[in-house]
C-alpha cells in the first residue's frame, strides 16, 4: 500500500495533469475565431457527408468526433487515412467535406493522401496546431487547435492536445446541433437502444394495457361486480366510465381495503359511491417517463390513460414500466 507521502504526491500528479489540460482548453477557446465559423458553416452546407480522419492518437480522436458528429444530426463517419491510400479514398465522393486532424500538421500518412483529395470537389477542414504545416496550407480552412503545454512531464505523449482536439470536436457538433434546432426526439431516433432509447422514445402507448385487459366498468356497476373485475385484471385500480367510455372516476385495491376496515356489509354499493372523482390520469403520447414521474410525484401506482377527449383508452402501473425498465430522467 502506497504510504500518505506516496498518496498526497500521486493526487498532487493527477491534479497538475487536470489543471494543465483545464489551461489547454482555455487556450483553444481564447484563440477561436472566424474559421471555426467557416468551418461549421461549411459543413452545414455539405450536401454530401461528413468524413472524419487522422492517425494515431488523432485517430482515436477522429473516431468520437465523428461518432458525436452522427449522432447529433450531421451524418459523418471515420476513414483511416492509411486504408484511404490503399482503396478507401473510393469511400469519399464530390459533394463531401472532410476534416483532418493532427496536431503537428504533418501526418505522413494524411498528407499523402492530400493531393488525390485536392482533386475531388470536397473541401478538405484540418484541425492542427501549426496553421504553416503541410495540413494548415492545404485546408480550405484551418482551424487551429494549440496548447501551450502537454500534461506529460516530457512533452511527448499527446495529452493536452488530444483532451483539446476531442473538446473542439464536441464545440463543433453542439453548434450544429444548435444550429440545426436538433431536438431531444431527433436524437432518440439514433439511439433506440438502451436505456437511453427507451427514455426518449418509449410513449405510454406502448406499455398500456388495452381492450380485454383494461379493468373498466361502467357507472352503477354494483360493487362486488367491480371488485371481481379489478381482481381478475390484476392492475390494482378499476376506471369507471359512462355510455361513451369517458372517465368518471377510479377505484383501487386500497380503497376496497379501507373500506373494508369501516364496513361489514357491502350490500347495496355501486361503485359510483365510492370511487374517486378526479383520478390521475396521461395522454397516450406521452413519454414512458413522464407516466413515471407522475406516479412518483403523486405516490401511487397506476395510471389511466385518456385521449384528448377524456375517453378512457388504457393503463397502466409501476410494474409495467419495471418490465419495460424506464428510469427517471
Amino acid at each position: 500500500m502506497p504510504t500518505m507521502n506516496h498518496s498526497e504526491q500521486y493526487l498532487n500528479w493527477a491534479r497538475d495533469v487536470l489543471e494543465t489540460e483545464a489551461k489547454g482548453l482555455h487556450e483553444v477557446a481564447a484563440s477561436l475565431n472566424e474559421d471555426f465559423v467557416r468551418a461549421a458553416d461549411a459543413v452545414l452546407a455539405c450536401t454530401g457527408r461528413i468524413v472524419v480522419m487522422g492517425i494515431g492518437k488523432s485517430g482515436h480522436i477522429s473516431r468520437k468526433v465523428a461518432a458525436t458528429l452522427a449522432s447529433t444530426g450531421t451524418a459523418a463517419f471515420f476513414v483511416h487515412p492509411a486504408e484511404a491510400a490503399h482503396g478507401d479514398l473510393g469511400m469519399i465522393v464530390d459533394g463531401d467535406l472532410v476534416i483532418a486532424i493532427s496536431n503537428s500538421g504533418e501526418s505522413d500518412e494524411i498528407a499523402a493522401i492530400i493531393p488525390a483529395l485536392k482533386r475531388k470537389n470536397i473541401t478538405l477542414v484540418c484541425m492542427t496546431s501549426r496553421p504553416g504545416s503541410t495540413m494548415g496550407r492545404h485546408a480550405d480552412i484551418h482551424v487551429t487547435v494549440a496548447v501551450s503545454q502537454e500534461a506529460c512531464p516530457h512533452g511527448l505523449a499527446p495529452t493536452s492536445s488530444t483532451t483539446a482536439a476531442l473538446a473542439l470536436g464536441d464545440a463543433f457538433a453542439v453548434v450544429l446541433l444548435r444550429a440545426r434546432a436538433f431536438t431531444r426526439d431527433d436524437f432518440a431516433l439514433s439511439h433506440p437502444a438502451g436505456s437511453l432509447g427507451k427514455r426518449l422514445l418509449l410513449r405510454v402507448a406502448d406499455l398500456m394495457h388495452t381492450g380485454d385487459e383494461l379493468p373498466a366498468m361502467k357507472l352503477g356497476t354494483p360493487l362486488k361486480e367491480a371488485v371481481v373485475c379489478m381482481s381478475e385484471k390484476g392492475l390494482g385500480m378499476l376506471a369507471v366510465v359512462d355510455e361513451k367510455k369517458q372517465l368518471m372516476g377510479v377505484f383501487t385495491d386500497g380503497d376496497f381495503r379501507r373500506l373494508f376496515e369501516k364496513r361489514d356489509s357491502f350490500s347495496g354499493l355501486r361503485v359510483d359511491d365510492i370511487m374517486h372523482l378526479q383520478p390521475k390520469t396521461i395522454h397516450e403520447e406521452k413519454l414512458a417517463t413522464e407516466a413515471l414521474k407522475k406516479m412518483q410525484e403523486n405516490q401511487i401506482n397506476g395510471l389511466l390513460v385518456v385521449n384528448e377527449h377524456n375517453i378512457l383508452v388504457g393503463a397502466l402501473n409501476m410494474h409495467d414500466l419495471l418490465v419495460a425498465r424506464i428510469k427517471q430522467a
